[in-house]
């Protein structure tokens, strides 16, 4: 007997037919919407919290490490689903599909579960060790005493999406997130600034504020997974081949996941080097670190539609197009990055002066992004390959990427340079690990494709 009888999925076109840089942005700039709103969040946040003081915004950075691990686990979890699923719709496969959906969010709430329980335990040590003051540790709690039980919704929904792209879904989820994103802007100055009849929270208003915009976009998500996509499936036999499920997602989801956390925990590192210049230098990395962010959002969010895109034609045998989408992704990276580089370059400090007006966080914020920007491009490449190389059924090739940026680049140059050069070598060693890591991930992720076609024409 099946484990699941339910209707069939939408009717959805997949994404096998029509020009490959056509469909590419067709599924990327609803998507882009989509990474913005989750941009618009900690720009906002960003705001807010620095007109609270230096204080407070520094106390916002260092919560960035753990914001970035968690995301790391659940991205790593989502993309695993993601790249299973895509696969078996490619190949018509409906209930494995289905079956797939329904373990991965149960994984999910597992850790949810997890990482609330941990993470409220271990706040003062956690931070202390990131190199956080007695003085700026009661900002932090009030944070992250908030934010860590509210991770429900952030894992949920993350998950959620990512399953709902696998389906050619991207619009959706994005329009969603922009809402959301809305929400908390207009909670943000009411709960901070205690604004009307809202009581004045502060910080820990950021982090309400958060979590009362997130619960909106898990109720649509799993409404969407439930009722229109009916891939969820809950009642006798939701358990059948669960092992094979997890099995089959954590295959792919476990080394993704490591290399995303490889970013968070070199991150760390980098705030405690950071740290020593002093708390003006630690607000203007955060503010510089969302600056990065934004530039990035449209190669990330390329990355996070490859992967649909290269799961669905690998199933169904269409391995010429997988080889063309990288293509185009490089091009697009390059334009992206070189505009970036160009507008850090000149106006850096205007902007970083809408968040915070001190001259030592304006500085180190400004400096930051003169340097690194100019690498942008090939961390965009870097971050398209290695999405691109885990649905290639190569993630550990990706996780050794992630290894090499962090641990034998950015980190071992880091506290050279810094030794050397102080702040700007250390943001110098940041910007090198981009170049290199970036030129690599293209040669390898090329020398996989290359292979590929061959296999597929073995006479050529």
């Amino acid at each position: 007997m099946n484990m699941i009888k339910t209707a069939p999925l939408s009717s959805r076109p997949v994404l096998l037919d029509g020009q490959v840089s056509k469909v590419l942005r067709s599924m990327a700039i609803p998507q882009i919407s989509g990474v913005l709103g989750l941009i618009l969040y900690n720009l906002v946040d960003t705001y807010y919290v620095g007109r609270l003081g230096r204080d407070q915004l520094a106390a916002m950075s260092f919560t960035f490490p753990v914001v970035m691990v968690v995301g790391a686990l659940a991205q790593g979890l989502g993309q695993g689903a993601s790249a299973v699923i895509s696969r078996t719709i490619g190949e018509g496969d409906n209930e494995s599909t289905k079956r797939l959906a329904t373990h991965a969010m149960l994984m999910a709430l597992v850790l949810v579960f997890s990482i609330a329980t941990v993470g409220v335990l271990t706040i003062d040590p956690l931070f202390r060790l990131l190199g956080a003051r007695d003085d700026i540790l009661p900002y932090i709690r009030d944070y992250m005493e908030v934010w860590y039980p509210a991770v429900m919704f952030i894992i949920m929904t993350m998950v959620g999406n990512h399953i709902l792209r696998s389906t050619g879904e991207v619009r959706l989820p994005a329009y969603i997130m922009l809402i959301a994103a809305g929400l908390n802007a207009l909670l943000d100055p009411l709960l901070i600034f205690g604004l009307g009849p809202f009581p004045a929270l502060g910080i820990r208003g950021a982090a309400v504020a958060t979590a009362i915009a997130r619960s909106l976009t898990l109720v649509v998500s799993l409404g969407l997974l439930f009722f229109r996509e009916k891939l969820i499936y809950l009642g006798r036999g939701m358990f059948s081949k669960g092992w094979q499920s997890f099995r089959d997602i954590m295959v792919i989801a476990a080394p993704i996941s490591g290399t995303r956390l490889i970013v968070p925990l070199g991150a760390g590192v980098v705030t405690r080097l950071v740290a020593q210049y002093g708390t003006p230098a630690v607000a203007g990395y955060g503010v510089a670190h969302r600056m990065e962010v934004f530039a990035l959002s449209f190669v990330n969010s390329l990355s996070v539609v490859v992967g649909p895109f290269i799961g669905q034609n690998m199933g169904a045998g269409r391995n010429d197009r997988v080889k063309e989408a990288f293509a185009a992704s490089t091009k697009f990276c390059f334009l992206v990055g070189f505009a970036s580089f160009g507008v850090f370059l000149v106006i850096p400090e205007p902007i970083v002066r809408i968040f915070n007006q001190d001259p030592q966080v304006v500085a180190a914020a400004s400096l930051y992004v003169r340097v690194v920007s100019a690498a942008y491009a090939f961390q965009g490449i870097f971050m398209v390959s290695t999405a691109g190389l885990n649905v290639l059924r190569k993630p550990m090739v990706a996780a050794a990427l992630g290894l090499i940026q962090m641990f034998g680049l950015t980190i071992p140059l880091g506290i050279v340079l810094d030794r050397f050069f102080g702040l700007p070598g250390l943001f110098g060693a940041i910007s090198a690990s981009y170049v290199i890591s970036g030129l690599l991930s293209f040669r390898l992720t090329r020398g996989v494709l290359d292979q590929m076609m061959l296999d597929m024409h073995p006479s050529k």
